[in-house]
């Protein structure tokens, strides 16, 4: 058909298919599985980025990502308490 575009080709499918399942978006998951598929699992997660401890998170933004996990139970967790839940789910 004139006009559409088509799909990129996944090198990848089941990871795509499963990072999809996880809640990325199709972009993200078409970007990790032809990565993984190109350079291995490993090559790709020595690339990836350094997130910062949540020893130095506040607890407003500790409770904030609790949310964005879909975690529950957060809003009267101390601190300690926030970083545990955290680090367990």
């Amino acid at each position: 058909m004139p006009g559409k575009k088509s799909n990129p080709t996944l090198k990848d499918q089941d990871l795509y298919e499963e990072l999809r399942e996880q809640g990325n978006s199709k972009q993200k998951a078409a970007r990790i599985s032809n990565a993984v598929a190109r350079d291995g699992a490993k090559a790709v997660g020595h690339r990836g980025g350094e997130s910062g401890s949540y020893d130095d998170w506040t607890v407003p933004d500790l409770r904030r990502r609790a949310k964005e996990l879909g975690l529950s139970g957060y809003s009267g967790k101390r601190k300690a308490e926030l970083i545990r839940m955290l680090r367990d789910s």
